[in-house]
């Protein structure tokens, strides 16, 4: 089942679509955007690829992962695999380092999704590069510097972490897990998803995608995670992963990497939200304006990227 969405002009939806080319030059201006698709209302009133970028070719999605990682843990906790409040040194027992201090006791499963596990950097490039030590032992030995829930520091480990727990209590990889509950409902057929050397899905980054596809999971956030009458997510887990969970800087400075934390979810500035991923890849949900952005690019600086959207694009959407 390959699901797609209606095509429709901009103009059809009150949009003026000299606005839509604009925003279009303004990315071309940008150093390397491979596509973007642009939804309203669940119909794609802009798309464009360039270069050998293609419809039907998977980009990858680096650190948008997580928020399908994100996704994975929502369900398994609305099937009763586990808990938000559930003790990590519980769930990995057989990862636990020797010894295990009392930070580490009272590391949770809703730390990792927030990012606040009480490292002080990222806890997972040195097992990167070493491929016999085990990745879960190696984050969960790093030494906690602060009290868990406390600072948020961005970490690859915890989302690892998260892949390791759901594949822990499901008995499945994390995306042979989505397939059935997530990839397939949204007839998301072209997948891809890195493994570490111990056979874990890398949770944090590895995932490829189509751009429609990614836009799929957008819209799918959008209507509070159903698919026409069917709950694909649990609408709860939905507000919760993409709402303000903890701060991760001053919001008031005028960058999105500052607007507060969900679950593997960012906070935007202009009431957005976003999964994004190096590079610039990113999955941009507008509530107030019932509009998905999603693009995919190469380039060094994400927050020109996102200015792009506030300045060229959003003016548009208006809300009616």
């Amino acid at each position: 089942m390959n699901i797609t969405f209606p095509r429709t002009s901009p103009d059809s939806l009150g949009i003026d679509p000299t606005a839509i080319t604009r925003f279009e030059e303004a990315l071309e201006r940008l150093d390397h955007v491979d596509s973007y698709m642009l939804l309203r209302g669940g119909q794609v009133i802009g798309e464009r690829w360039w270069g050998s970028a293609a419809p039907e070719i998977p980009h990858v999605m680096w650190s948008i992962s997580k928020s399908f990682t994100s996704t994975a843990v929502g369900i398994a906790i609305s099937e009763g695999l586990f808990s938000l409040n559930d003790r990590v040194i519980d769930l990995l027992s057989e990862a636990a380092p020797d010894s295990v201090g009392p930070l580490l006791e009272r590391l949770t499963v809703r730390h990792l999704l927030t990012m606040t596990t009480g490292h002080a950097t990222e806890s997972l490039p040195d097992a990167e590069r070493e491929n016999d030590v085990d990745w879960a032992t190696h984050v969960l030995s790093q030494p906690l510097e602060f009290e868990p829930g406390t600072h948020f520091v961005y970490n690859s480990g915890a989302s690892y972490l998260l892949s390791a727990i759901l594949q822990r209590t499901s008995g499945q990889l994390l995306v042979d897990y989505l397939v059935p509950r997530l990839f397939g409902p949204l007839g998301i057929e072209s997948h891809s998803w890195e493994v570490s050397p111990q056979g874990i899905n890398t949770g944090g980054w590895g995932l490829s995608l189509r751009t429609e596809d990614l836009a799929k999971f957008g819209q799918l956030y959008l209507r509070s995670g159903r698919l026409g009458d069917v709950a694909v997510v649990p609408s709860e887990w939905v507000a919760e992963a993409t709402s303000w969970q903890v701060p991760n800087g001053d919001p008031a400075t005028p960058s999105d990497w500052s607007q507060g934390y969900g679950y593997q979810f960012w906070q935007c500035r202009n009431g957005a939200y976003r999964g994004d991923g190096l590079g610039g890849q990113f999955c941009i949900v507008m509530p107030k304006q019932d509009a998905v952005l999603v693009i995919t690019a190469d380039l060094i600086d994400m927050q020109q990227e996102l200015d792009v959207v506030w300045d060229h694009l959003l003016p548009a959407l208006h809300v009616h």
